[in-house]
Formats: structure tokens, sequence, C-alpha cells
């Protein structure tokens, strides 16, 4: 990562380790520096992204050259690009669900028929079995292809909307493996969701758009290579996040606020429309291939999946004693959602160990979890006794030949087993049983009890191992049946029905867990299509997260926190406003001339890892040093590639602008931009010249030595900075007191320098 001239090895050192010692390893392993992280199950270097406009001379020649044409053409790519992300991202959710309906629909039929036939042992091989080689094929692909797939993604694609550029992460061998690694571990039962992976996934869409394709895997479309700078590909990853919540969900609005409120740290007005734009067209695609299906040409898919869980047959009418019922449960979900992320925490710790001794490891893990979801599914309603099917219903009960809600399980004919309707159903399928109102006494209050309880298990133990798994769906499925059990007790006193009880609950286990509001409200009225729960929504959310803030953070955010993601949080800490921007600056600072020797810059290249080093102008160009603006490393880079040296000190501004051009300098995808290794420089050309000021960013953000720390952290994450100037207040000094990178508003590295700082005050 870049620094204040201290690269990762002389940080190592300075920490008195030998080396860097990374978080979520182990438990005797801390985070002392922001400059690592884990990815995946991989440590890995964390660069920053460059979100601010680099003003140099050749930018400008760009700029001033532009014709009209040329502009409109770029503005008219770029609604393109969010109508392809759209088009993209709908059809891949679409696939997805059709995967995991027709895969889940065929072992459960499978186990089903064995069951009829009182093949009991069988079916169970059967069903464990299925179970098992789908989990393995999902643990496979992630452990051994792409190891940043494994989890949601949502932490990850809200660190890179922050500006961090984490190893991988938005690569093409993620995409494919949070495709299909999705697919096989929703079908393999595990009690995880699709859709923080579709979130990822949409990103990773608009990521490979956005490079223009993948060199690697020669697939390449030059018409697309427009974007070549961090700015315009962080707007579309944007709307890639809220394209994949609005097809994991069908809920356009909800994914744009989203993606506003949880995954971006910078929004603007232009933004907000194109990803409105991309979230509508997603919605679009979906409305049209689920009409397509519903003609019976998608196999076993037909209204599973993807359909709204239709409840606006219930038309609220709530008195005092309601609203006190909602009070409570949403105090009681935020405490127990806030439980939750807790042990979240730490079963990922625990993970870790395993995680880190290999891939065979992490596969035999999920192994291990697949078994104990299969034995929990389908040992466990052995234990509930048979429920007489209900008189008067439009489906059939038993359900028999096909999936459907009352499963007969080992019930006698006109008898359904309650719990195994539940546990052995696809997780959709699961939430509209729920949700429902129809029928007020489908599910006994014992095993609503009992279906919470291996919810609430199953979806903290399995969320950590190595497939792709969202945390919404286990924890709509905990708080849905945590709601209709409360929904059940006090059924002679409330006047709504347990399905909207249910629908409160997994609202305040969601804002209990995730700590959002405004979106997961428009995200659950657009799922249920029932607007008269807004009120009731609105306070079960606000109450549950209120809660649940007194406890600890958001799961994402612990999860950002534990993977040592340096993420620049809205506002600053407390103990920030005790420092100055000087207190936490270290150097010995590396500048450069405007004219720089070839040598001098080689060298500075080879022994650092900064990506960025203030230039400044001395005599015999000015009177007295100035600063003239910040370098960035691969722009040195390309320029010395270029070999453009001189004799003597002078500017040769004028004839680098002829030969090179602002495209020469953009930046490239995924690690592929140019490295010191790549450079060809003879022994004699050490001793040349180089103009430095046609690459210099002229305009860089600049804070004095004293201003607050607090105030610069906020205008650092405002700004999308990556590299922040400190000049001096006095002017009989050199020009530039240093660099502050996002390393130096981490609070390992605050709190290192001044441990007798109180984090709290």
């Amino acid at each position: 990562m870049e620094g204040n001239n201290v690269d990762i090895e002389s940080e190592a050192d300075r920490n008195g380790s030998g080396m860097i010692r990374e978080p979520l390893l182990s438990k005797n392993r801390i985070n002392t520096s922001s400059q690592i992280a884990i990815v995946g199950s991989n440590v890995c270097p964390i660069e920053s992204l460059d979100y601010e406009i680099i003003e140099n001379d050749l930018f400008k020649q760009d700029w001033r050259s532009r014709k009209k044409v040329q502009i409109f053409q770029y503005v008219v790519l770029k609604w393109t690009l969010a109508l392809l992300i759209g088009l993209a991202t709908g059809l891949v959710g679409f696939l997805n669900n059709l995967g995991v309906e027709n895969i889940a629909g065929f072992k459960f039929l499978l186990t089903s028929k064995l069951m009829l036939n009182h093949k009991y042992y069988q079916a169970f091989v059967a069903f464990a079995g299925c179970n098992m080689v789908l989990a393995t094929c999902a643990a496979v692909l992630c452990a051994y292809i792409a190891p940043a797939a494994a989890g949601s993604g949502i932490p990850e694609v809200k660190a890179y909307l922050n500006g961090i550029d984490a190893h991988s992460i938005l690569a093409p061998s993620t995409l494919f493996v949070k495709i299909f690694g999705s697919v096989f571990g929703v079908a393999a039962g595990f009690v995880v969701g699709k859709e923080g992976p579709m979130v990822h996934t949409g990103a990773c869409i608009a990521n490979l758009f956005g490079q223009g394709g993948s060199r690697k895997y020669h697939l390449t479309w030059k018409w697309l290579r427009y974007f070549k700078n961090d700015r315009d590909r962080r707007d579309l990853i944007t709307c890639g996040a809220a394209a994949g919540v609005a097809a994991a969900f069908r809920a356009p609005v909800g994914g744009v606020l989203f993606a506003l409120e949880e995954a971006a740290s910078w929004w603007r007005s232009a933004l907000l429309w194109r990803t409105f734009f991309t979230t509508a067209v997603v919605a679009v695609v979906l409305r049209s291939l689920i009409e397509f299906c519903r003609s019976g040409k998608c196999g076993l898919f037909g209204e599973g999946g993807l359909i709204m869980f239709d409840i606006n047959s219930s038309i609220p009418d709530y008195n005092m004693v309601d609203l006190l019922a909602v009070m409570l449960l949403g105090a009681v979900g935020g405490i127990l959602g806030s439980l939750y992320n807790y042990l979240v925490d730490k079963v990922l710790r625990t993970y870790s160990i395993v995680n880190e001794k290999g891939p065979v490891f992490r596969v035999f893990l999920v192994v291990i979890i697949s078994l104990l979801t299969s034995c929990c599914a389908y040992g466990v309603p052995w234990f509930t006794t048979c429920v007489p099917c209900p008189i008067g219903l439009k489906v059939d009960c038993p359900t028999v030949g096909r999936s459907g809600t009352y499963k007969n399980f080992q019930c006698p004919p006109g008898h359904y087993n309650d719990l195994a309707s539940l546990l052995l159903n696809t997780n959709d399928d699961a939430i509209r049983s729920l949700f429902s109102s129809l029928n007020a006494n489908e599910f006994r209050i014992s095993t609503l009890l009992m279906f919470f309880t291996a919810m609430y298990i199953l979806g903290i133990i399995t969320y950590g191992i190595a497939i792709p798994s969202g945390l919404f769906i286990p924890v709509i499925l905990a708080g849905a049946s945590y709601g209709r059990f409360v929904g059940k007790l006090l059924f002679s006193v409330s006047n709504l029905d347990v399905g909207l009880f249910a629908l409160l609950g997994a609202a305040s286990f969601l804002g209990g867990t995730m700590r959002m509001t405004v979106s997961l409200c428009v995200i659950l009225l657009e799922l249920t299509n029932n607007l008269l729960m807004l009120p009731l929504m609105m306070l079960v959310l606000l109450i549950s997260k209120s809660v649940a803030d007194n406890f600890n953070k958001g799961v994402y955010d612990q999860i950002v926190r534990m993977k040592g993601l340096p993420f620049l949080e809205a506002h600053a800490e407390p103990y920030m406003r005790h420092l100055v921007t000087g207190d936490v600056v270290s150097g010995p600072l590396i500048t450069f001339s405007g004219v720089e020797k070839v040598g001098n810059i080689v060298h500075s290249l080879r022994l650092t890892s900064h990506n960025g080093f203030p230039v400044i102008d001395e005599p015999p160009f000015l009177e007295a040093p100035e600063l003239c603006g910040v370098v960035l490393r691969s722009h040195l880079i390309v320029l010395l590639k270029g070999k453009m040296f001189t004799q003597d000190k002078r500017l040769t501004g004028t004839q680098m602008l002829q030969r090179f051009h602002a495209v020469d300098f953009a930046k490239a995808g995924l690690g592929k931009g140019p490295k010191v290794e790549d450079l060809d420089i003879k022994p004699e050309e050490m001793d040349l010249y180089v103009d430095l000021h046609p690459i210099t960013n002229t305009s860089p953000y600049t804070v004095l030595e004293t201003m607050s720390l607090a105030k610069a952290a906020v205008a650092f994450r405002e700004l999308g900075l990556r590299h922040l100037c400190v000049v001096p207040k006095t002017p009989a000094r050199p020009p530039v007191v240093g660099i502050l990178t996002r390393h130096d508003f981490m609070p390992e590295h605050i709190l290192g320098l001044y441990p007798g700082l109180d984090p709290d005050q």
C-alpha cells in the first residue's frame, strides 16, 4: 500500500515482529498494520484506488482536444454500460434461481419418492448424498479457483467502493465461482442465501464491462475500454451492486437504496439516475423471463424462486396492544440480531484456523457442515408428530409427487409433518410458508421454536465455510419463524395475523444484524407487495437497529474489520480530535524535483512501495522551493519506459505532449499495470534527466499540518482521496511536510504511535 515513505518491510520491523501479523488467522495474531488483509483465504497487500481526478498537463490537453461528438459518445457509452449491466445481472439472477429450483427440486422429489415407499434409510442416503456432492462441487470451486468468492461478497464490494483495491475480489474467476458456487451451495441445502452473492456478482459483471473484458481469458472488447480510471469503474460497480439486489429480491427501488445506504461511500445525483435505470432494466428482464416460465418451460422452476411473497390479502388493522407487541418484537429482535453477529464473529475466527491450513481442509470443513445440515433437516422432523390436513384447502395435502408446502414425510394419509414442510423445502418456499396468512394453524408453536433454533444455529455455523453464502436468507428464516412464534402466542389479543408477525419478525432480525433501515424497509415491502405494513415496518426496524447498536456493529462492518480491510468510516474517531495532521505523518519524506535525475527515480521506485511522490520545483526554475504537485508511481514507470531523457536539466513538456497521450497513462485492470521490474534502464541512462511536469498532478489536495486529524479524515473519505499533502504553516520550511494515506487514518497506526490515547475519548 502507498504510504509516508514507510514500506511494508520497514513497518513490520518497527512493530518489532519481523513480519506482518494478519487479522482473522488465529487467536494469537492481531492486525498491526492496515497494509495487508485477508481476501478469501489469502493474505494480500492492500492498495488504494485513485478516485481523484489527476489534473496534469496530459489530462488538460486531452480534455481541451475533446470534441462534442466524443463527449456525446462517452455519455452514451455510460448509459449503454448501465443497460448491459442490468441485462447481464438480471439474466444471471434468473439462471441462478432456475438452477437452484431444478436441482433442489429433483433432490426433494427423489427423497419424497423413496419415503413414500417406506425406504427411509435409502431416502436419507439419497438426500445427504446429493447435498454432499453439491457442497463438494461448491467447495472445490471456491477453495481451488477463487478463494475470494467465499462468503457473501458484500463486505468486499463495500470496501472497493470505499477506495480499497483488494486482490481478485472482482476478478472474472471470482465471478465464475460466485455464480456456480452459489447455485451448488444453495441447492445443497445449506442455510445460506443467494442474495449476498448476487450483489458481488453484479459488481463483478460491472467491473468486467468497465475494464473492457479480461486479457487473461482472451475476452476483450476494445470499444468498451473507455473507462480506464477508477472513478468511472466505481460508478459502474455501484450500479452493479444495486442490480444484484434488484435481481435477488425483485426490488429495483430497494436495490438503489441499498447501494446508497450500505454499499457506496460516495454518491451524487447523476449516479442515482444511472443506478435507478440499471435496476429498472433488471426488473423488466426478470418479469419477462418469469412470465415465460409460467408456461411450464422451465422444468421444476414453475412458481418457485423470484416470486414475491404475496401476503397482501391480509389488511393490517392494529391497536395499541399491537403496537406494544411490535415494539417488543423489535427490541428482542435487536438483541438476538446483535448476539447473532457476536457468534458469527467467533465462528469466523475459529474457521480461519482451519481455512489457513490449505484448500483440502476447507473442502473437508464444508463436507462436515453439509452432513450436519442434512442430519438436522432429515432427522429433526422425526421427533414431531403428524398434523391432520386442514379442510377446504385449494392445494393438495399432503403434497405427493411434487414439491409443495405440506410434506407427507412419514405421516399417514390425510396428515402432514409441519416441521418437515419447513426443513425439507427450498429456502424461498419455507419463507413463503412462514409469511402465509391463509392458515394460522399451519405450524405449531413447538415446530416454530424448533425451526427457529435450527435456523439460528445452522446460519451461524454455515457462514464462513468455503462456499458463496449470503446472510439475508438465514436471517429472514430465523426472524420469520421467531415473528410467527410471537404471533401465535399473541393470537388471542392481537388484530395482526401470524403472517404479518412473521414479516415483522424478519424485519427485526434484519435490522438487528445488518443495521440498515430505509433500504431494508423498501426491500421487504417490494418483496411482499404490502405497502400497508410501512408504518409498522419502520417502527420495528428503528427499534431493532437502535437496540442492537448498543452491543456491537453491523455484521458487514464486523466482517470488513475482521478481514483487515482498511475501511474509512463516515465519521472520525473521537481521539482524532486530540491530534493534528502533523502528528501522524512520518518520514523521511522522498520527493522529486520538477526535472529529476533518472537514477534517483529508479532507485526510489525499487527501494519503496509508495504510489505517490511530491514533486518540488527548485532553482533555477523558481526562486524558492515550491510544491508543484504529486506524481503517481505508475505514471513514473510509463514515463521511464518512454525514455524521453535529456543530458541536462531542462523542460521538455512540449515534446512530451506531442509524444504521449492521456490514454498512455490510463489505469490497467486487475494488476496488469506497469511494474518497476519491467524497466530496462541502461547504466549510462541513470545520469540523464527527465521532466516530470507533464505527468504531475498540479492540483493535489493539501491541508495544513495544524489541521485536526478528525477533519482531515472526513475530508479524505468524502473526496475519495489516495494522497493528501500536508504543508507547513510557516513559510521558512520545505514546501511539504509529508503525505497522508489511508494507512495513516487507521486506528492501529494512530494508537500504535500514541498508545496513551483513550480510544473512546
